[in-house]
């Protein structure tokens, strides 16, 4: 399968150079919630650690991904220093336990993708604190210090979304990273309230009553209590950050047409009715910059068929980012034999760049990318994401275009083009650079910035130097570099500069 896949993508080189977009969010999730893909088990040396997370954010870059979810606090805990909550469990296997001294998770991981050109989203679970009944968690966890702010449902125990205190709490954790972190963006995944399970009820009656809202309906005041989070963290994270953008991932149906005229053609779990979050309103209302609903299923899934739903989400964006929520970690599995379609992923990639609504995929998971969806891997790397991507552009938060870089030089060494510049002046936000791109041309090809088959590298580091050291002796080369701002604006171009090679 490998093989025929490798070979179909040899086939449309051609149509990789045509259609490739410039600018496209290739996202993955880097799930640590049961050591799902980082790290791979709990108690790893820090550098065990570190050279795992490389190792991952290399594979992606090869795979032309631009964007890293990671997974920073599954269950009320943390993957990184700075935080209210005790250390993760994940980690070193005992909740409360901190790696090495000085080793901070999520400023490395941030560090090493800005590096390689993507970005880092810090994804938290907001109301999930435990996974199961008889979980060991530290004295300092919050269900031991203040057990009053939560229920249990399916063994789990779970922040209780109605408590005005509750809704303070998550958003002062999630300030504490968007303060004390380079994050590029705050992403939640579709935890809400709990999916339904059989014979379970969710034990908020009383909550209900001390803090009704003025909402006579439960099911309205539920919906309303995962509203007013949503919308305080909008407000929270842009009145520190405004370039950090706030994104959310729903269950991939917010209603079906069945239960209100405005719903999607399909007949599965509905959002907005069983976990009470109404992902349609959050998105027409502008509290997230991008809403990434996960379409889990196939073109052929009867209930809920794949292209129905990217084209009801695609109407329903409100002028913000929509990115797909593709299961990679299906990808051959005996669910459904569509599944065992090797076109399936690569498929609904193509369908995904046909809507000019549509602005990316993020894919679940990172190992899944690896293990069972590696035909598709090679599909991304080889044909449809050959090409490097910047994410795409946000107006709504910022339109004003970095300055270009100043004194670009070129220089053929012994070792390569060696490459360098001086920051720009600044804008008129008074933003200069936070990464630069860099494009290289040969001799007689067309010298423009439009097409990404030019882009020799990304970083979203404020770097003035590079060395290019694949190249060829005796050729000639033009290059250009352009600046980033914190929200990929892009700036004029500095250069050509042509250098002959030695």
């Amino acid at each position: 399968m490998l093989l025929a896949c490798s070979i179909g993508t040899q086939v449309k080189a051609q149509e990789v150079e045509k259609f490739a977009p410039k600018r496209e969010f290739r996202g993955v999730w880097v799930a640590t919630v049961t050591n799902i893909d980082w790290p791979s088990r709990p108690g790893l040396t820090a550098d065990q650690q570190k050279q795992e997370l490389i190792g991952i954010l290399e594979r992606h870059k090869q795979m032309g991904i631009n964007a890293i979810m990671l997974q920073v606090r599954p269950t009320a805990d943390a993957l990184y220093a700075k935080s209210r909550e005790p250390w993760s469990r994940y980690l070193m296997g005992k909740q409360g336990i901190a790696p090495s001294p000085g080793y901070d998770p999520l400023e490395f991981a941030i560090k090493e993708a800005h590096f390689r050109g993507m970005e880092l989203h810090a994804w938290f679970n907001p109301y999930r604190a435990t996974m199961g009944a008889g979980e060991v968690v530290s004295p300092e966890h919050m269900t031991q210090k203040r057990p009053d702010l939560f229920f249990v449902y399916g063994g789990q125990k779970q922040f209780d979304p109605g408590l005005p205190e509750v809704r303070e709490y998550i958003v002062q954790v999630i300030l504490d990273v968007v303060k004390g972190y380079d994050v590029d963006g705050i992403h939640f995944d579709d935890y809400f309230y709990p999916y339904p399970i059989s014979g379970q009820r969710i034990n908020d009656s009383l909550t209900f009553q001390k803090y009704p809202n003025g909402i006579t309906d439960l099911k309205d005041w539920r919906r309303n209590n995962v509203d007013m989070l949503i919308k305080m963290l909008d407000d929270s994270i842009h009145h520190y950050k405004n370039y950090v953008k706030f994104g959310i991932s729903p269950f991939g149906i917010w209603k079906n047409a069945a239960e209100d005229t405005l719903g999607s053609k399909t007949s599965g779990l509905s959002n907005y009715s069983e976990l009470y979050a109404d992902s349609r309103k959050w998105i027409k209302e502008g509290w997230v910059d991008y809403i990434n609903p996960q379409i889990y299923f196939t073109f052929t899934r009867r209930v809920a068929p794949f292209g129905t739903l990217v084209d009801w989400w695609s109407d329903n964006a409100f002028g913000r980012h929509l990115y797909i929520g593709q299961a990679a970690y299906l990808v051959n599995s005996k669910s459904e034999a569509a599944w065992r379609i090797a076109a399936q992923l690569p498929d609904q990639v193509r369908y995904i760049r046909n809507n000019n609504r549509v602005q990316g995929s993020i894919f679940f998971s990172s190992k899944s990318l690896s293990t069972v969806a590696r035909a598709a891997a090679d599909s991304l790397r080889l044909n449809l994401y050959k090409y490097p991507a910047l994410p795409p552009q946000m107006p709504w938060l910022d339109e004003i275009v970095p300055n270009a870089p100043q004194d670009f030089a070129a220089d053929a060494m012994a070792d390569g083009v060696h490459l360098k510049w001086v920051k720009p002046l600044k804008a008129k936000d008074g933003e200069t650079a936070s990464g630069y791109v860099i494009y290289r041309f040969e001799e007689g090809e067309k010298i423009s910035v439009l097409n990404p088959k030019n882009i020799l590298r990304i970083s979203f580091e404020d770097f003035t130097s590079f060395i290019d050291t694949k190249i060829e002796k005796g050729k000639r080369y033009n290059y250009l570099v352009t600046a980033l701002d914190r929200l990929k604006n892009e700036s004029e171009p500095s250069g050509p500069v042509g250098v002959q090679t030695k």
